[in-house]
């Protein structure tokens, strides 16, 4: 290593200067105002109190960050992550949607239907209707998973239009012609709205059963949606809440264990009305029982991403939609239980009055689940097909 020689080279301003002299042969020399390291070394005596406030929020933060971000998701196919076994389409941005045909044979249907499943749910919960409507009048459906559920790769920027726009793909990419229907059940509906303002020009019909109603929709007055928001349960009202107002703080919600979380990821029975209550209970007697996937890739990209985007800010507001069937080409319906307890009457009968082109379907009796027994998805489909309204209504 070079040799340095040090001296004191006087005075400057009454402080001393340090000047360092490298040994032969290098004749360079380098000086240091002392006056510079002691304002060094009392601005670090200054800022030591301030780092002993600051270094702990520092570190606070990383940790914290690192409890609210989700863990990546499992993606299927890849290592590790849940097998492919649903044929998939490969969308414009790379994804893959997974969908399930059932059914007439698609070349051969009168008509073709998109369904639009609900949360926590896939492409594989069993459509009720009838084998015997479907030949009768050559239905085609096909359901899929929607971003992030079952085998259909996550979409980290999902919102109400990517929803409509996977749509309107899948049915270019499975040849449905130039108008399909789409049918939407609870969180499902958002989708359907997004249809309604995205892409009508695509729709042959809808119909949104028991659909999702997001809270701060800027139509609703005030007190409406108040009152309304008032009667779900409690742990609802504050995962609504920070699904809105904190979307940074879901993951972190959801995912503790001091209090209760949301109601309809934890399946509460206080969400179950007594129709529903019979409903389920009939499920369970059925012999055929299907595997629930949804969150096999991960519960943020499902669950979670459902809730952020359906009580988000959405870029329309749906009461604002026109009608895409000026002429009466085609329909738009709503379906909805009275006694439903997770989507609330009064607000779906604000919808249907903003929106009197919408036909509005109340059922006395039923709850949330209710077109999943005793005959009611035929009536649904037939009234979006056909026309013909459901007795009882």
């Amino acid at each position: 290593m070079m040799g340095r020689h040090y001296r004191w080279s006087g005075l400057r301003s009454g402080l001393p200067t340090l000047q360092v002299r490298f040994a032969p042969p290098h004749k360079d020399t380098f000086t240091i105002d002392i006056s510079y390291l002691k304002a060094l070394y009392w601005d670090l005596g200054e800022m030591a109190p301030r780092l002993l406030v600051v270094l702990p929020v520092v570190l606070l933060g990383w940790a914290f960050q690192a409890i609210l971000r989700p863990p990546p998701p499992k993606l299927c196919g890849s290592a590790g992550g849940p097998p492919v076994t649903s044929p998939r389409i490969k969308l414009r941005d790379g994804r893959y949607l997974a969908y399930r045909e059932d059914g007439v044979q698609r070349d051969k249907a009168k008509y073709k239907i998109i369904t639009v499943h609900a949360f926590d749910s896939t492409k594989d919960f069993p459509s009720p209707v009838s084998k015997e409507l479907v030949d009768d009048l050559g239905i085609y459906l096909v359901a899929f998973d929607r971003a992030g559920y079952g085998e259909s790769d996550p979409n980290p920027g999902r919102n109400v239009k990517s929803e409509a726009l996977d749509i309107e793909e899948l049915a270019d990419k499975l040849d449905l012609g130039e108008k399909f229907y789409v049918l939407g059940v609870s969180m499902g509906g958002y989708s359907v709205w997004g249809c309604l303002q995205y892409i009508p020009h695509r729709l042959a019909g809808a119909a949104l059963v028991v659909p999702v109603i997001n809270y701060w929709w800027p139509s609703f007055p005030a007190e409406v949606s108040r009152q309304a928001f008032k009667k779900l349960i409690v742990p609802e009202q504050r995962t609504l809440r920070i699904a809105h107002n904190a979307p940074y703080l879901l993951y972190l919600w959801m995912t503790q264990k001091w209090f209760p979380s949301s109601a309809a990821a934890m399946h509460h029975p206080e969400i179950f009305s007594k129709h529903d209550v019979e409903v389920i209970q009939k499920m369970m007697a059925m012999p055929r029982i299907i595997e629930n996937k949804s969150r096999q890739q991960g519960i943020y990209e499902s669950i979670h991403r459902d809730l952020l985007v359906a009580f988000g800010n959405w870029e329309f507001d749906p009461m604002n939609i026109t009608n895409p069937f000026p002429t009466n080409e085609g329909s738009v319906h709503i379906w909805q239980g009275y006694e439903d307890k997770l989507v609330l009457v009064e607000l779906q009968r604000y919808i249907s009055k903003k929106l009197p082109w919408i036909q509005y379907h109340e059922v006395p009796e039923g709850g949330h689940m209710f077109m999943l027994v005793d005959g009611w998805t035929d009536k649904i489909i037939k009234a979006l097909l056909v026309g013909e309204e459901a007795s009882g209504v």
